[in-house]
Parts: C-alpha cells; sequence; structure tokens
C-alpha cells in the first residue's frame, strides 16, 4: 500500500486517495481543435519510472495533490499541492 503525505493531512493510506491522471501533460487550449481534446482526455502513455501524477484526497480533506511516483518501484519522491512544481532535477 502506498502511504501519501497529504500537504493539509499528513501522511495517509492511499485507500484515502483517488488517481485522477497524468499531471504532466498540459490542457489545451480553449479554442484547440476537437482532435487536440480528444487526444488529451483519451492517448495515455504507460511511461516507466518517475511520473507526475494528479491524486484526490477523497477521504480526507479533498484536497488535489500532485504525486512524484515511480511506476515500477511505487517509492513516491515529492507530493505538492495542485499549483507546486517538483523541485528541478527530481525526474532523474
Amino acid at each position: 500500500m502506498l502511504r501519501i503525505k497529504c500537504p493539509w493531512c499528513g501522511v495517509r493510506d492511499e485507500s484515502e486517495f483517488r488517481y485522477r491522471g497524468d499531471a504532466s501533460k498540459a490542457r489545451p487550449a480553449a479554442d484547440a481543435g476537437v482532435a487536440d481534446f480528444a487526444s488529451y482526455v483519451y492517448e495515455r502513455s504507460n511511461p516507466r519510472g518517475w511520473h507526475l501524477e494528479w491524486w484526490l484526497h477523497v477521504g480526507g480533506c479533498r484536497g488535489l495533490v500532485r504525486v512524484l511516483r515511480h511506476t515500477h518501484s511505487h517509492e513516491i519522491r515529492w507530493v505538492g499541492r495542485a499549483e507546486d512544481e517538483p523541485p528541478p532535477g527530481e525526474f532523474a
């Protein structure tokens, strides 16, 4: 089981959170075409290594957090609020 450190509630079990997707993909501009939005919503990569993800703390504060997690070992290197960026060099 993953242990995620919520910026507001502290360390909690993964069961309190819901995965919300890839936090490294940029949302298309409002005037982008349907194909751009379809690609953003439905096309996913399956990376091996460090991955920036959105997680929602549904069993607690309902806060949206960004988590830097290794997809093979499940090690969590960094957790921040939605507007935070991971420190430089964290993806190495």
